[in-house]
């Protein structure tokens, strides 16, 4: 887990860090970005940096100090910056609610961090309060740049806009607060790939320390309040948020091997092909390599062997899915061996498929996965053809009537069915309901851009 922003520099942290950062790696938090907030800080930070091989520093002047800025400010943040395991610009923004800088002066000193974020070619580290309309005009000025909104408490509206310009929301312990469900309400729809996890430490300790000082290892208390509202586990939100940071700090390896096996909640998927038979508008295969921060763009197919080896023990898990970035149902033989052996030593199996089986193989495959498949997902994606060729632009002609007729067929070799629907623009929710309930199978509806 990484703590992307807390203050390890301040006074507060003095008389016990080390104790502080034993129990931060006791908890499993394994890399903090400890935050410059004034031109002392900054430099306290980076030596910080330089001191613990897991902690990662910030250079910048917080909104209160902006009326302390001057021309020489912003030569020594950008002589900081260039600073081994500097990984941002800030803490800077906007602070309206105490107005201790003028309102004037603390965009002017905003907009010279931005410039400095892009010169640097560093994320920028925004603190946004009672001030939505100006921080989005303040970063709209700008292009190609990259920021986190720390602390995130803004509105559904000001979060919509900024996850629109490509940028990650930070949620710390007031996620916990009773006070605060419209917040938890926009943590709920912010997707995976765009999520980050704090403390804020030493301030804003989440339930149950709010009153006391807060520190890195109160992670695990944000992690699970996220993960509650996410309905994911504690682990799923832990690798999310690493893997986010690690992206946007530019910190940690790179992953190179796509996943063979990937858990999400207590279901094992299996990445058996990348290859599709649809390319549709809405896939996550065509905008990110990362389903639920597993990364999942393969360099070669998994042999039948790996793929065994990598399952390990089915009966561990709810279910084994055949799902991935890809067909599975292009990979047949596969399917059939890989199922029957996690059948034979206590599995259950789930299929999910865009229901082209059938056209791909060029029979009726599925008389040959009864038996071995408990559940199949099958993508219906739309309320008739003329839809379903612009929102999945199929490989095959008349794709849409093949996947009714798989839907149709499914019914009498797998015990359990259901169809599936993304939420985009020209699908008719209501007609795909209709056409579910007329075949008589289950139907599920999908939230754009929220995979697995």
């Amino acid at each position: 887990m990484i703590d992307t922003h807390c203050h390890l520099e301040m006074k507060a942290f003095k008389n016990d860090l080390d104790k502080v950062l034993q129990r931060a790696q006791e908890c499993g938090v394994n890399k903090l970005i400890t935050i410059g907030s004034t031109m002392q800080s900054s430099v306290e930070a980076v030596e910080l940096a330089k001191k613990h091989p897991f902690i990662y520093a910030t250079v910048g002047i917080h909104p209160h100090d902006s009326k302390d800025c001057t021309p020489d400010t912003y030569e020594r943040l950008l002589a900081l910056s260039k600073t081994e395991k500097v990984v941002a610009i800030g803490e800077t923004g906007l602070d309206y609610h105490y107005d201790n800088s003028p309102r004037d002066v603390q965009m002017k000193e905003f907009v010279k961090h931005i410039e400095l974020a892009k010169q640097s070619g560093l994320p920028i580290i925004v603190h946004s309060r009672e001030a939505d309309d100006d921080t989005i005009r303040a970063l709209a000025q700008f292009n190609n740049i990259s920021a986190v909104l720390h602390c995130f408490s803004g509105s559904r509206k000001m979060a919509k806009e900024l996850l629109n310009m490509g940028f990650y929301l930070s949620f710390s312990g007031v996620i916990t607060y009773k006070n605060t469900d419209e917040l938890r309400e926009i943590v709920k729809y912010v997707p995976d790939d765009r999520i980050l996890i704090e403390t804020d430490a030493p301030y804003l300790s989440p339930i149950p320390f709010r009153g006391k000082r807060n520190e890195p290892s109160y992670i695990v208390h944000t992690a699970r309040a996220l993960s509650k509202l996410r309905s994911i586990t504690c682990s799923d939100i832990e690798r999310i948020t690493a893997a986010n940071a690690m992206r946007i700090f530019n910190i940690g390896d790179e992953q190179e091997e796509g996943k063979i096996v990937y858990k999400i909640r207590n279901s094992l998927y299996l990445n058996i092909t990348n290859r599709c038979t649809n390319k549709c508008t809405f896939c996550i295969r065509f905008k990110k390599n990362y389903v639920k921060g597993h990364f999942l763009k393969l360099k070669k197919e998994p042999t039948d062997k790996e793929i065994i080896e990598a399952i390990n023990t089915p009966a561990d898990y709810d279910e084994v899915v055949f799902c991935g970035y890809g067909e599975p149902t292009i990979r047949l033989d596969t399917i059939k061996t890989i199922a029957k052996w996690v059948k034979e030593h206590g599995g259950t199996v789930r299929l999910n498929t865009n229901g082209q089986g059938n056209l791909i193989n060029k029979k009726n495959i599925l008389p040959e996965l009864k038996g071995i498949i408990d559940r199949v997902s099958i993508s219906l994606d739309a309320q008739d053809a003329d839809t379903y060729d612009k929102v999945c632009m199929p490989d095959f002609k008349h794709a849409y009537y093949g996947v009714i007729e798989f839907i149709t067929e499914a019914k009498k070799y797998i015990p359990s069915v259901t169809v599936t629907v993304v939420d985009v623009e020209g699908v008719d929710v209501n007609k795909c309901v209709k056409i579910a309930k007329d075949l008589d199978v289950k139907f599920r509806l999908r939230t754009l851009d929220n995979v697995g």
